[in-house]
């Protein structure tokens, strides 16, 4: 059992670890009840809380940026590569999901802080199960958010106390316009003359109330109607009242009962309906005092400082001490504590060790030679399976504990931007898709991420080393090329190949050995005279006159540019190189070609079909039109087209009889 203090004792508002799977991390919680159930087991009602490895990748290259800004902002020491890659893991994100696991589940306790402003992000590094977070991830909507709750402390939030003023010194400020007086308490009246001014201004609050028909109709009492007149909102009018009349009792009476009737004062407590008040009664019961999402999930239509208003008041009504003695009852009769004895199962992913009897307590099949995915240490007390069984890929005792823990390896991978000794040495990590997506908040890994993943639109070339190309011949029944070059997508695992290579290389026959001679290629020169000498033939045209299409194409030059920039029509085909000057006729204009920019050219390139090209797929027959998709590199023979006689053209009319 991993435990953050040697305290089995777990309480309400501890954070824990739970383990849901034998090969997954523990999952972090927050105990919120402890229920007994029917059967005598102890079941845990815990909040939420997630990785990075939970969220997708545009969140968190949202949780990066907000990362980089904190650290911009608080001026955090750098940090090597290797603490920045292990801090990601202490960073989880807060949610307002609830479920309920078996306390059987729980393996231990760990620290869980809001981040700070006055924290240094490496001090979480240099203590045990100890994690933060600054970002609240909603799991149905795939939205982060900022933490309500932040504590403000910082330079940003102190207040600019002046100086004080020496003796003698005059306040040069304007007071009437930095405050406005409503009560003068060195003001004429007596306090018995206040006090019977405040008991008429609640009786004509309830006179209003009366002559009100909503009121009426809230209030169906005299009783009521009088309570409701002799709260707070009704003795602030009066008392507004008497400052702006100037304390003349006889001005503020008439301001009181104008012509039109009583002025009626209502607060919260009455505009709200009982229906409204349920609401916000099971809102409170949810999400507790976050007043933003009480407004946006239960009562749109109510404003915030309504809503703040109504919770003020609303603890002062026997409604509020009612519920509060439920809850205090009910959770009498919770459980407040549970005891949970030490964890001593041995784990499925454990190996077998020398000595110990076969299936017992741990995976077989395991070759030996193997090092440890995370530390690439060879020595260790026990190992651990990880990754996919086919792999082979296995954890030293330290680092499977790490593991289970912060759901990540102690190193960086490939993936994350890390850059290792030499490629042949580097072993092929085999990471699940959300290991993938688990990346750094800071800019230096996401930006090496983001150079590793982007599309390249240069070519480039995979060239394999000569130990690649010796363990293609000596291990393909392990490595099945032809399978692998029909699945890529499978992962191959570079390690496992190199230790069977190794061991195969001292028995291999010598011709296998034996490096195949190189090809000897010929020069530029010579393959681009080739490809010009076996340019298409060009059939001879018909003497007779061009047929128009359309009427309107009949007055319309056939080798007139298009809008498009492309080629005339007779123009010879090309296939996208220049003719060799011995090629092109001497009667043919040698056509400019334009120079096109490399990032504006289109993808793929079209190359357009000419008037001789088109000719030449009628002269060919179905056999020869396949032999030359097949062999496009062969010079296509054709046969002399006979040609068409046609008929004298005259310009006399023709006459037509009967």
């Amino acid at each position: 059992m991993l435990n953050a203090d040697s305290n089995p004792i777990l309480t309400l508002a501890d954070y824990v670890y739970f383990e849901n799977s034998s090969s997954n991390p523990y999952l972090i919680r927050r105990i919120e009840e402890l229920n007994k159930t029917a059967n005598g087991n102890v079941e845990a009602k815990v909040l939420c809380l997630f990785r990075r490895r939970d969220l997708s990748g545009a969140l968190n290259n949202l949780a990066d940026n907000g990362a980089r800004e904190f650290e911009e902002e608080t001026q955090q020491p750098s940090l090597p590569e290797a603490q920045k890659h292990q801090l990601k893991h202490r960073e989880i994100f807060l949610s307002r999901q609830f479920e309920s696991l078996p306390a059987t589940h729980i393996r231990g306790k760990c620290n869980v802080t809001l981040l700070n402003e006055t924290d240094l992000l490496g001090g979480y590094l240099e203590k045990e199960d100890c994690f933060y977070y600054s970002l609240v991830f909603d799991p149905m909507e795939k939205t982060l958010l900022a933490d309500q709750g932040e504590i403000r402390v910082g330079l940003r939030y102190q207040a600019e106390i002046p100086d004080k003023l020496a003796e003698g010194v005059s306040d040069g400020r304007m007071l009437e316009k930095l405050e406005t007086m409503v009560w003068d308490p060195d003001n004429q009246l007596k306090d018995p003359e206040i006090d019977q001014f405040l008991v008429v201004a609640r009786a004509i609050g309830t006179f209003a109330r009366a002559l009100d028909c909503s009121s009426s109709i809230r209030q169906p009492s005299l009783h009521m109607s009088a309570a409701a007149a002799s709260r707070d909102i009704t003795l602030f009018h009066a008392m507004d009242t008497l400052q702006r009349s100037g304390y003349d009792l006889a001005q503020a009476m008439c301001t009181l009962v104008p012509r039109g009737g009583p002025v009626l004062c209502r607060d919260e407590m009455e505009e709200w309906s009982a229906s409204e008040a349920v609401l916000f009664e099971d809102a409170l019961e949810k999400y507790g005092k976050d007043f933003t999402d009480i407004r946006q999930d239960f009562l749109p239509w109510k404003s915030l400082a309504s809503i703040v208003q109504f919770y003020y008041m609303w603890k002062t009504t026997d409604r509020y001490i009612q519920q509060k003695r439920l809850k205090a009852a009910e959770a009498d009769s919770k459980l407040k504590q549970v005891y949970i004895p030490t964890y001593t199962k041995p784990n499925p992913n454990q190996i077998l060790v020398p000595g110990s009897k076969p299936g017992s307590n741990g995976t077989t099949g395991f070759q030996k030679g193997h090092s440890c995915e995370s530390c690439h240490s060879a020595h260790s007390q026990q190992w651990y399976a990880w990754g996919p069984p086919s792999m082979q890929c296995r954890l030293c005792a330290s680092c499977w504990v790490y593991w289970k823990k912060y759901g990540g390896l102690k190193t960086p991978t490939q993936l994350e931007g890390a850059v290792r000794g030499s490629s042949d040495d580097a072993p092929r990590s085999q990471l699940t898709p959300p290991e993938v997506q688990d990346m750094s908040p800071f800019a230096a890994g996401s930006a090496n991420r983001a150079k590793l993943l982007a599309k390249n639109r240069q070519t480039f070339l995979l060239q394999a080393s000569a130990l690649t190309r010796l363990a293609r011949r000596l291990c393909a029944d392990v490595l099945r090329p032809r399978r692998a070059a029909r699945r890529p997508y499978a992962p191959v695992s570079a390690t496992a190949l190199r230790t069977e290579c190794m061991a195969r290389l001292p028995k291999a026959p010598k011709g296998l050995l034996k490096p195949k001679p190189a090809k000897s290629r010929p020069a530029l020169a010579t393959v681009v005279k080739k490809l010009a000498l076996q340019t298409p033939q060009r059939l001879k045209p018909s003497r007779g006159p061009p047929v128009p299409i359309n009427r309107n194409q009949s007055g319309q030059p056939r080798a007139a540019a298009s809008l498009l920039g492309k080629r005339p029509l007779d123009a010879p085909p090309s296939n996208g190189r220049a003719l060799a000057p011995s090629v092109q006729n001497a009667g043919q204009s040698v056509i400019k070609r334009q120079k096109v920019n490399n990032g504006d050219s289109p993808n793929p390139v079209v190359f357009v079909a000419t008037k001789d090209t088109r000719a030449l797929r009628k002269a060919l027959n179905q056999g020869e039109m396949r032999r030359a998709a097949r062999k496009p590199h062969l010079l296509v023979k054709l046969k002399a087209a006979p040609v068409p006689v046609l008929a004298a053209v005259s310009s006399e009319p023709i006459v037509l009889e009967d």
